[in-house]
């Protein structure tokens, strides 16, 4: 995808309106729609599988409304947010979700061209967040991590304890500051202490307790909070049909643990 190129999400519970969205942004081709999600729940899977710079996102959806789904995302995590909704009242609350602009139903082709206007300066001025290595600083040696190669990435206090197979290595940073540099590289959290990157995964399980762990290549298991499980199961799933990958790499999911 070029610079000049931006991924576009369309969340809305009405195929009109998302036909209506799509209308709009015709003039604009340099946004791609890479995705369309009738509720909440597809939102959140969405976003964990495929990177999006904008979303369109409407206020009342079945299940989780557009509030509650930037809550369990994050706002740091959110691509641009521009809510188009047929309600003027949540503009307020909206604006303190972060969100980049508030368009109401029907919106006149002049407005959205103002909002698509601003959004390509935004876009334009925006620091690239993918890297491609992790450097490890030590007194006797600095070692140059490849990003592709982490399965993993633990919270250690105000460091990160960063897996590589089975070897680890401590980086004097934040958990949360890490996963703004690599989180667009494939990297999502499976609870609020580890960060796993999604191509590592080799197999998702259901535990005894009902809970969630993955299976990573090394064997490690990594368990999954049942807040972040739609989502990073979502992502699993997703990367798994992915054109390219072939059966004996396709990711695996296990309804119980064997005895």
């Amino acid at each position: 995808m070029s610079n000049d190129e931006w991924r576009v999400l369309i969340a809305d519970d009405e195929p009109a309106a998302r036909r209506g969205v799509r209308q709009l942004l015709a003039p604009f081709p340099q946004f791609v729609v890479s995705g369309e999600c009738r509720n909440g729940a597809e939102v959140l899977i969405a976003l964990a599988s495929v990177p999006a710079d904008v979303i369109f996102l409407d206020i009342q959806m079945p299940g989780l409304d557009g509030f509650e789904v930037i809550r369990r995302r994050s706002p740091e995590r959110m691509p641009a947010i521009v809510f188009l909704t047929a309600y003027d009242q949540f503009a307020v609350r909206a604006f303190e979700a972060q969100a980049f602009d508030y368009l109401v139903k029907p919106v006149s082709q002049a407005r959205f061209a103002a909002t698509i206007a601003r959004l390509t300066r935004h876009l334009r001025a925006s620091v690239p967040s993918t890297v491609s290595t992790i450097v490890i600083p030590d007194a006797r040696a600095t070692t140059v991590l490849p990003v592709r190669d982490i399965e993993w990435i633990e919270a250690a206090d105000n460091y990160s304890r960063i897996w590589v197979g089975g070897r680890s290595y401590l980086l004097r940073e934040s958990l949360r500051e890490l996963e703004r540099r690599v989180g667009a590289s494939g990297f999502l959290r499976a609870h609020r202490r580890a960060l796993v990157q999604i191509a590592r995964v080799r197999a998702l399980r259901v535990t005894d307790d009902d809970g969630l762990e993955a299976i990573l290549e090394s064997g490690k298991r990594i368990p999954v909070s049942r807040r972040r499980r739609a989502a990073f199961a979502g992502a699993v799933r997703a990367l798994s049909r992915t054109p390219g990958v072939t059966p004996a790499t396709r990711r695996m999911w296990v309804t119980r643990r064997p005895p």
